[in-house]
């Protein structure tokens, strides 16, 4: 018997740990995410300037370039395009794809949906530079958010279950 309560002791340590450890996690993801919209918009920038491809040909390559979510972002957009105007579907598949972006950055992502496909090269290309000065500011807060946080969420999971684990014996 005592051997049963020990060990579920343990699993409630160990659990409460890992669930501090995925909600550290997710400070990481969003910071990661970040960057590589910065990285997608750059693409997508250089694409229409130097390329004038179509925006649903630039989605499906940065789809396939970029992993993640982020690439499936550029996907779903895609897809919405053909039945959407581009601004729509970039709007909706922001809303639709399951990230670790807030709602600010999703709100700062949505911004370059205003011109997108509605205006020439040039009001597009200065679109595309106001979202990624917006994102540097986003890459910045999350930065200090993930070298705040993410301890803290780390040893605060370990804490709580240490907590449990005393208070149980």
């Amino acid at each position: 018997m005592q051997i049963i309560k020990y060990f579920m002791l343990f699993l409630v340590l160990i659990t409460s740990s890992l669930i501090g450890k995925s909600i550290a996690k997710k400070y990481g993801n969003r910071l990661k995410e970040l960057e590589e919209m910065k990285t997608a918009l750059n693409i997508f920038k250089s694409k229409i300037n130097y390329t004038y491809s179509p925006i649903p040909e630039i989605f499906e390559e940065l789809s396939v370039k970029i992993k993640g979510n982020i690439g499936n972002i550029f996907k779903k957009s895609r897809e919405k395009m053909e039945n959407s105007t581009a601004s729509v579907a970039w709007e909706e598949a922001i809303e639709e794809v399951s990230s670790n972006l807030n709602k600010d950055d999703k709100y700062t992502l949505k911004t370059l949906s205003k011109l997108l496909g509605q205006t020439d090269l040039e009001g597009q290309k200065s679109q595309i530079d106001i979202t990624q000065k917006f994102l540097e500011e986003q890459i910045k807060e999350a930065n200090e958010q993930k070298q705040k946080n993410e301890k803290l969420y780390s040893k605060l999971g370990t804490t709580i279950g240490l907590a449990i684990v005393i208070v149980l014996i």
